[in-house]
């Protein structure tokens, strides 16, 4: 059954996406493509945090042993892999509209399909190795290495190369919201219900993982 939260939050989910179409399109210069921004953009936030806390599990991994940090670290790192993917969706569509085709290789497109690469590489090592704590002892230091590379891939590299991306879509270079105070409400109540869905769902992913390897002990 679910919980008051629960409801609350598909009633929040669907205000916001009905807010997000009838409303005027939030960059007028663009025109009805940019209300994608109102998920895009989320999507891409998440799979950023998500990948710093992946690392920072791993990180706990490797002071602790215990692997439950390591199961929550490759919880984070699937969920971040799963909204990069819808970012790059996303994105992809958002190309198809503007620039009349799903892939340009902008530098936003390139960094985070380097991005998707490098977690995929992450889930391969994860992969190839049978041995639990050899597994997540490799593991953990790859996802800390990869998570330096996140906040460069998606926030540096897009900014010091010529890019067909919109540029100053939420602020601009003096720091200050380019965004009506009607699309701000949107934007951010969009920002904010993507994160709590994320922990939502990393919290239920650490919830199976404890029953599983409590599951498993019991049965060694």
């Amino acid at each position: 059954m679910r919980s008051a939260w629960q409801w609350i939050l598909a009633l929040a989910m669907s205000t916001m996406i009905v807010f997000s179409f009838i409303t005027d399109a939030p960059q007028q210069n663009i025109g009805e493509s940019s209300r994608i921004f109102y998920y895009h953009i989320p999507q891409a936030w998440i799979c950023v945090i998500a990948f710093i806390i992946s690392a920072i599990y791993s990180a706990k991994f490797l002071k602790s042993k215990n692997l439950l940090d390591d199961d929550r670290a490759v919880n984070a790192a699937r969920l971040g892999f799963m909204f990069c993917i819808l970012a790059t969706v996303t994105g992809s569509i958002f190309a198809k509209v503007t620039w009349g085709s799903f892939w340009n290789w902008d530098p936003r497109e390139t960094s985070i399909f380097i991005l998707l690469l490098i977690y995929a590489a992450y889930f391969a090592l994860r992969g190839a190795m049978d041995e639990e704590h050899k597994r997540a002892q490799l593991a953990s230091v790859y996802s800390i290495m990869a998570s330096i590379t996140v906040p460069f891939l998606v926030f540096v590299v897009p900014r010091i190369t010529p890019s067909l991306h919109p540029e100053d879509s939420i602020i601009d270079e003096n720091m200050k919201f380019t965004m009506s105070p009607e699309v701000r409400m949107i934007f951010f109540s969009s920002l904010i219900i993507f994160t709590v869905i994320f922990i939502w769902m990393f919290k239920l992913d650490n919830r199976i993982s404890f029953l599983e390897r409590f599951q498993k002990e019991k049965e060694a």
